[in-house]
C-alpha cells in the first residue's frame, strides 16, 4: 500500500518534519488524530512539532499528556504549550503567540502541517491557520475540521481513509485524555464515530471511514 507520506510528496531519503497546531488542548486530536495515528505507524521517526496556543493548568496538563500518549514514542515529539488565553486569541496574546509559532516554524522547517480550517467559525481556530499559511510558505498545509455548534462543516477536498480500528483508538484515546470536555454534549464517542463515516462515504473509503482536510495548495 502506497504510504500516506509519499501520497502527499513528503520527503523519502529522510523521516518527515511535521507541524501540528491547535487553538485549543483537544483540537488536534479531533481534527487530524486518525491521520498522524496513519502517518506514524507508516512512517516512524517523523519530527512532529505539536502546538497549541491556549489553555493553561489542567488542560495544558491533558494537552500534554494526550499528545505524549498518542505519539507513543513513535515521534521525535516537540511539545510547545502556548498558554494564550482561551477564546480570546486573536484579541489577547496574538503578537506573543506570533513571535513563538513563527521560531517553532524556523526551527522545525516542516514539510506538512496540520491546522485549523483557515475560515473556521471560531476566531481563535481561524487565527491559528492564517498563522500557518504566513509561517509556513514551504510546507504542505492541510487545514482540518472540527465539529462544532455554529455548524460550519464545509466541503472537503483531501481525504485521508482511515482503518476501523484507527478510527476507534482515536475515540478512546479523545475520551480518556480529556475528562475537563465530558461535560460538553457535542464531546461524545457518537460525534467522533459519525464524522469519520460521513467522510468515509465521501471518499469512497474501503472501511467507510475517513478524516477530511481542506487542501488549498498542492505543489505535485
Amino acid at each position: 500500500m502506497t504510504t500516506l507520506a509519499s501520497r502527499l510528496g513528503l520527503p523519502g531519503d529522510r523521516p518527515p518534519r511535521c507541524l501540528v497546531m491547535g487553538a485549543h488542548p483537544d483540537d488536534i486530536e479531533i481534527g487530524a488524530g486518525g491521520t498522524i495515528l496513519r502517518l506514524l505507524a507508516e512512517t516512524p521517526g517523523a519530527r512532529l512539532d505539536w502546538v497549541v496556543l491556549s489553555g493553561g493548568g489542567a488542560r495544558a496538563d491533558e494537552a500534554a499528556e494526550s499528545a505524549r500518549r498518542l505519539v507513543d514514542g513513535r515521534a521525535d515529539l516537540r511539545l510547545a504549550l502556548l498558554g494564550g488565553r482561551d477564546g480570546f486569541l486573536p484579541y489577547a496574546d496574538a503578537v506573543r503567540t506570533k513571535e513563538a509559532v513563527l521560531a517553532i516554524v524556523a526551527s522545525a522547517a516542516p514539510d506538512l502541517v496540520l491546522v485549523h480550517r483557515r475560515d473556521d467559525a471560531h476566531q481563535d481556530h481561524a487565527f491559528a491557520g492564517a498563522l500557518a499559511w504566513q509561517a509556513c510558505r514551504r510546507a504542505t498545509i492541510l487545514e482540518y475540521e472540527v465539529p462544532k455548534w455554529d455548524g460550519d462543516l464545509g466541503t472537503a477536498n483531501l481525504y485521508v481513509p482511515l482503518e476501523a480500528d484507527v478510527v476507534e483508538r482515536k475515540v478512546e484515546h479523545l475520551l480518556a485524555a480529556f475528562p475537563s470536555q465530558a461535560s460538553r454534549d457535542w464531546f461524545t464517542a457518537d460525534t467522533f464515530r459519525a464524522l469519520a463515516r460521513i467522510r468515509g462515504i465521501e471518499a469512497a473509503s474501503p472501511s467507510g471511514l475517513a478524516e477530511a482536510f481542506m487542501a488549498r495548495k498542492l505543489v505535485i
